[in-house]
């Protein structure tokens, strides 16, 4: 890597100082002053390897990551520990949010190993980069039925000089069977591309709908026993069920979800955003890291619900989850930053929880009702102290008051606003101040679509801002039309990933359908056009998660199922589908429907780790509605569209006729003309919105 030329002796003299120093990455550099000898992934340390003939410790974590800061205080900043590591491993620190590749590498030969993972990530490598052994969290003493780090040292150092050739049979053994989980097995062609109208079928949408309410929480909603992560898009796949089958069990469930997570601890009650998980059912009390992609989709599936139910809660729940990013986590030049820390002063959670006694100094009279609606009491509810949390509804709270319930808002409000002062003048958790792509486009989409929701130009145009920040920061000028991963300090660097563009065309299509600007489709044809010609697995339908040219991993993975993100392979098949009928391009549209038969039979009895996967199969079964809008004022009608919930739509709107198949041969003398289509086969064309909405509502 360039910058980074110290040798292991220079090293050897330079205290507490090693090569993450050079590094822009928040979490590298929180570790660049440990006396461990960090290296940062790359030629360097995989060389020094070999040299060395030392075994490699990749340590893989990320900046809001609590467990590892904890591991970092009780021994990585251990001198004696520091020593030994240094002599005997060569060490290598990775923030998995600038390579995902290698830590979804990783991360499969320890849940190979261990059968379960988390971060910190501990992996032991062969000089060859291959893993054979590895862990999560490790004490300094041996605790909590885990071998103490100092245990886990001796031992691989044992195993490397003694039993070398059980090593590297055991590194041989894990990379196959990385190789062999990847080869994607039974998923392939299960679905003849023969059969595709007995594929898509509603008896199957209903199965993924109950297979994914077998794991509701039915008492406080989301799915499954703590600790309870969002699962956005099963609640998306919910409520778009739910719109089309008339289905009140799975409406109820994914709104009373998202109204739980919006009321609890999880929610940052006075300033907005939400937490990554929470440690109870209840969503009470969560773990306090803010990430920029649970908010960016918690605003998705936000702006649904609302479109469906139209409750104000949804409304403020979008608008004070964007207000804060717009206000605290965005970068003067433009572009979000990635994560808010746990910690603070290194307490998890102390920047958020608050004692009575302290409310009461602060708000004075308006105590009282502030703390009953906000269930703030003397003895706390989290180690003492009280998170904010609302668990009654506030008209009840009104009435025990004997206030009106608008005044009863205007009184929480200012007092929200008195607390949120005083609560900024506390030490504030550190933040990731990398600005990372695939996150940046989720928020895009997620400010498109409040937009949509609200009919709110500010976020329409923040949306078109953030397109433009992202243009001209990530562009790879090596690569014609390729991205880069991270960036930071005026720096874009690492080749985008798969999820980077998926995430990005998807936004692309989204921003077009608010702006009516057709150049958005333009760029996500050419965005889309690169991935297949870069990210094709020549195997099957699927695209690889890195690009072919990249040469630093053991193996290249097609990533299927949703994690804490989506599916970059499920997206691409949404904008696959999507784009695959704009530009009347048949061989996208064929691709995205073999990828959905091939995962078919696992998404089928396992929706909850493939929704998105699930969401695409429902809006094809149901079916597709080409609109378009055209004429010389169309941009009122069209938000009163866009404001609908709707999501089995293709939508273009332009005031002049362009070479596009949808828009060709429409007329475009008139103020307003709207064409409802299927299979580029259109209705009568509608001159008023009304007449639309009346048929659309029947549809």
């Amino acid at each position: 890597m360039p910058g980074l030329h110290f040798n292991f002796i220079d090293r050897m003299s330079k205290k507490f100082n090693n090569a993450l120093l050079n590094e822009t990455s928040p979490y590298l550099l929180q570790h660049a002053h440990n006396p461990v000898f960090w290296y940062p992934w790359g030629d360097e340390a995989l060389t020094l390897a070999k040299e060395k003939d030392l075994p490699i410790l990749v340590s893989i974590g990320y900046s809001a990551c609590h467990w590892c800061h904890v591991m970092e205080r009780e021994s990585f900043e251990d001198e004696t520990v520091a020593a030994y590591m240094n002599k005997h491993f060569i060490n290598i620190k990775i923030d998995r949010e600038e390579r995902p590749d290698l830590d979804h590498i990783y991360m499969d030969a320890l849940q190979a190993i261990a059968g379960n993972g988390g971060w910190p990530l501990n992996i032991f490598l062969t000089t060859d980069a291959k893993p054979f052994y590895g862990g999560t969290y490790f004490p300094p003493q041996k605790a909590y039925n885990r071998a103490s780090w100092s245990d886990v040292l001796h031992s691989m150092t044992d195993v490397w000089k003694n039993k070398r050739a059980d090593v590297e049979r055991q590194a041989e053994s894990l990379v196959d069977h990385i190789k062999k989980s990847n080869s994607l097995g039974d998923l392939q062609n299960i679905i003849p591309a023969t059969e595709t109208v007995s594929f898509f079928n509603e008896d199957d949408c209903r199965l993924l709908a109950a297979n994914i309410l077998k794991n509701a929480d039915h008492t406080d909603g989301g799915f499954g026993k703590a600790p309870k992560f969002l699962q956005t898009f099963s609640i998306q796949y919910l409520i778009q069920y739910s719109y089309f089958f008339n289905d009140v069990e799975a409406k109820q469930h994914a709104l009373r979800s998202l109204q739980k997570m919006l009321n609890g601890g999880i929610y940052d009650q006075l300033a907005g955003g939400i937490s990554r998980y929470s440690t109870d059912n209840q969503w009470l009390a969560p773990h306090f890291e803010k990430m920029l992609y649970d908010n960016a989709l918690l605003t998705i599936v936000l702006s649904d619900a609302y479109q469906l139910s139209k409750e104000k809660e949804f409304e403020n729940g979008i608008r004070s989850t964007l207000d804060f990013f717009i206000n605290e986590m965005k970068h003067p030049e433009g572009g979000f930053y990635t994560a808010l820390d746990a910690d603070s002063e290194g307490e998890e959670g102390k920047f958020y929880v608050w004692q009575k006694k302290d409310i009461i100094e602060i708000l004075g009279d308006k105590a009282a009702l502030f703390c009953d609606y906000y269930n703030v009491s003397e003895a706390g509810n989290w180690e003492g102290k009280n998170i904010l949390n609302i668990s009654r509804p506030a008209k009840d709270i009104a009435a025990k008051y004997e206030m009106d319930l608008d005044d009863f808002y205007v009184q929480i409000a200012a007092s929200k606003a008195i607390l949120l002062t005083a609560r900024n003048q506390r030490t504030h958790p550190g933040v990731d101040d990398k600005i990372l792509l695939g996150c940046n486009a989720l928020m895009l989409s997620a400010l498109c679509k409040a937009s949509a929701a609200l009919k709110e130009n500010k976020y329409l145009t923040e949306a078109v801002a953030l397109f433009e920040f992202i243009e001209i920061k990530f562009l790879n000028g090596s690569t014609g039309n390729g991205l880069l991963h991270t960036y930071k300090n005026n720096e874009a660097k690492y080749p985008a990933f798969l999820d980077d563009y998926a995430y990005l065309i998807q936004a692309c299509i989204f921003l077009q359908e608010i702006t009516s600007n057709q150049q958005y489709l333009i760029r996500a044809k050419e965005l889309t056009e690169y991935v297949i010609n870069h990210f094709q697995d020549e195997n099957s339908s699927f695209l690889y998660y890195t690009h072919k040219d990249q040469k630093d991993i053991v193996v290249r993975k097609v990533e299927l199922y949703d994690g804490a993100t989506p599916s970059a392979n499920a997206i691409m098949a949404y904008n696959l589908f999507y784009l695959g009928t704009v530009f009347d391009n048949r061989k996208w549209h064929l691709q995205a429907e073999q990828m959905l038969k091939s995962v078919f039979n696992i998404f089928k009895k396992h929706p909850g780790s493939f929704a998105l996967w699930a969401c695409s199969y429902l809006l094809q079964t149901v079916g597709i509605h080409e609109i378009v809008i055209t004429g010389k004022n169309i941009n009122s009608d069209l938000t009163t569209i866009l404001e609908m919930y709707l999501p089995n739509k293709i939508i273009q709107s332009s005031k002049e006729e362009l070479d596009m198949p949808l828009l060709r041969n429409k007329e475009y003398d008139n103020d307003f003309t709207l064409y409802l289509c299927r299979n580029y086969s259109c209705d009568k064309p509608f001159h008023n919105v009304s007449s639309f909405l009346n048929i659309i509502k029947k549809a």
